[in-house]
Order: structure tokens, then C-alpha cells, then sequence
């Protein structure tokens, strides 16, 4: 819990026992953290260093817990400046960086990397550095990075980059497949299904892409490329995929359906009926606990099986379809 402040295990322990009992000698706290008590003096020297702790005037060996509320605000307090010095390398840094891109040597514009762990961690970055949107193709045979390790996905969709990701239809025969790919609809991913996917694929802010080499040894490789005529190529055939794919839906107890590009479904409908009513998305959204960006997303959607730019040429159209009743 107070990692973040420095502090391991071992010293969180020491200092949580030292508040609980107010004050202790070594032999006492040793006892309750069922350590040494060499270990033990080392911890609570540690805390001394910290500011959270101090040895009681006059009784030697005796320890006393500084007040929380003072001890750990301060520590905070540093902990911000240091990361707001942190902040400021990494934006000077960022700048730096931007200035020497500017007009990009052509051996800076691709890089290849190696090997598994380098790959995975790569993949970590692209995904953690975005800020706009992240468009990915996942095929059927992950090498170096599967979804269930990949974290970064859920964090940056955490702080609101966008997903749109195309799956090969194989995936979902995978063991924890369906399991992965409702939790990515769970975060309002925009997610399609494919008989195909071409290639592996990622692409974050339209500024840098991840693709795979063809491997004719047992160690993985991959290519990062960075704003060129080949991040547009590789944009394309992502949103070419894209557009042959279908919407993926989950249905009750995991089940798999992608919806037919001929007609809404039956969570549409109700969504359309609310927007007709008057509702706004966020109220639609509400009425029937979905997120807002499912909402627009669905929204959006109709629009294109509609083939109208408006909303008020859906309503229309919902109309004239007989996709919603004039009368109640």
C-alpha cells in the first residue's frame, strides 16, 4: 500500500505495528513482525530516515510511531515533487525527441527488434504512449505477446484512447478468447471479427506501428515503424480489414454473434426508440446501463447501415424501414 512512498514490505510492516502499539522496544516489534531483531533495529532505522519514526527521549532502544497524518503527508509532498521534476525530463526529453524526428534519417524510420521479451515490451509501450487511439489486428497464433498478458490494453482504455480492433475468427475458439474479448467490450472497445486477419498489427495515434517479420529462426522478430509512407500503407490495410469486418456481440452466458450488416438488433432498436423519444445519449445510455461510447458507437453504426449522415435522416429512415412504430 505504501509502496509508492518508498517504503517495502518489511518497513510498512514495522511502521503499521509501530502505530498500532504507539511505542515499542526492538525485542517487542521484533516479536510482532516475526523478525530478527538485527532486521527488525535496520527497518525501524529506515523509518528514522523516512521521518516516521523516532526513538523515544530518555529511553533507550525505544522506539515511537510519528503521527501519520504529518509523517505520510510529507513524504507525499516529496513524492509529488520528485515526480513532478520527473514529469518535466520527460517532457523536455519528449521535445528533445520531437525536434530530432523532425526530419527523421531513413534508418530512423523502422526499427527491428528481437526476441520475445523485447517484443512484449515494446508492444507495452506503444500501447502505454498513446494518446488518441490504438487500432490493432489479432490473429489466431500469438508469439510473444497474448491478451491476457497484456495489461497496457485495460490502462490505456482506462484513460480514454480509443480501441478499435479487428480479431480473426479463430480467436474465439481460444480458451480464454471470449473471456478477453468481453472485457475489452467491457471497456467500450470498438472489437470485429474477420474470417482472416492478414497480419498481426499495431498501430498507436497514427505516429508509430508494430508489425511482425516472417521469423526463419526460433527467435521472434518484429518491426516498429515510425511516420513514413509505410505507416500509411500499414493504416490502410487496417482500415480496410476493418470495413470487411463485423461487429462482434457477446450475448448472455459469453455466447458469440456477430451481428448481420443487414439490420439493427434488438439493443438498437432500443436505443433508436429512447433517441426518438428525446432522450440524449448519455440518458439513453443510462436508461439502459450501457456505456456512452456504446451508445455512440451503436449510434454510429446505424448511421452506416442507413447510409445517412445525420441523425435526423436515422430517424427518418428508422421510420420509412419500419425499424421503429410511429404510434405507441
Amino acid at each position: 500500500m505504501l509502496s509508492a512512498l518508498g517504503l517495502d514490505e518489511v518497513h510498512e510492516s514495522a511502521y503499521r505495528a509501530l502505530v498500532a502499539v504507539g511505542a515499542a522496544d526492538i525485542p517487542e516489534l521484533a516479536r510482532r513482525l516475526t523478525l530478527a531483531e538485527p532486521a527488525t533495529d535496520r527497518a525501524l532505522r529506515q523509518l528514522e530516515r523516512h521521518g516516521l519514526a523516532a526513538q523515544a527521549s530518555g529511553r533507550p532502544g525505544r522506539w515511537v510511531a510519528a503521527p501519520p497524518g504529518v509523517a505520510l503527508a510529507a513524504l507525499l509532498a516529496r513524492r509529488r515533487r520528485e515526480l513532478e521534476r520527473a514529469e518535466l525530463s520527460a517532457a523536455l526529453l519528449a521535445q528533445e525527441y520531437q525536434e530530432r524526428a523532425a526530419a527523421p534519417a531513413v534508418h530512423d524510420l523502422v526499427e527491428v527488434v528481437t526476441g520475445t521479451g523485447a517484443i512484449a515490451q515494446r508492444f507495452l509501450q506503444l500501447q502505454l504512449g498513446a494518446h488518441r487511439e490504438v487500432c490493432a489486428l489479432v490473429t489466431g497464433d500469438p508469439i510473444a505477446v497474448s491478451g491476457a498478458d497484456n495489461e497496457a490494453e485495460a490502462a490505456a482504455a482506462g484513460r480514454g484512447v480509443a480501441y478499435r480492433v479487428v480479431v480473426e475468427r479463430e480467436v474465439l475458439s481460444q480458451p480464454t478468447g471470449v473471456r478477453e474479448l468481453s472485457a475489452a467490450l467491457g471497456r467500450d472497445e470498438e472489437v470485429r471479427v474477420a474470417d482472416r486477419v492478414p497480419t498481426k498489427l499495431l498501430i498507436a495515434d497514427r505516429s508509430l506501428a508494430m508489425v511482425p517479420l516472417v521469423a526463419h529462426s526460433a527467435e521472434p522478430s518484429a518491426l516498429v515503424v515510425h511516420s513514413c509512407g509505410l505507416l500509411e500503407s500499414l493504416s490502410g490495410l487496417f482500415e480496410a480489414v476493418w470495413r470487411e469486418a463485423l461487429p462482434l456481440r457477446l450475448g448472455r452466458g459469453g455466447t458469440v454473434a456477430a451481428p448481420s450488416p443487414d439490420g439493427p438488433d434488438a439493443l438498437d432498436l432500443e436505443i433508436l426508440s429512447l433517441l426518438l423519444m428525446g432522450l440524449t445519449d448519455a440518458s439513453a445510455a443510462h436508461q439502459l446501463e450501457l456505456g456512452l461510447r456504446t451508445v455512440q458507437r451503436r449510434v454510429k453504426r446505424l448511421m452506416e447501415l442507413a447510409d445517412v449522415t445525420t441523425r435526423l435522416q436515422l430517424g427518418w429512415h428508422a421510420y420509412e424501414r419500419g425499424w421503429v412504430s410511429r404510434t405507441p
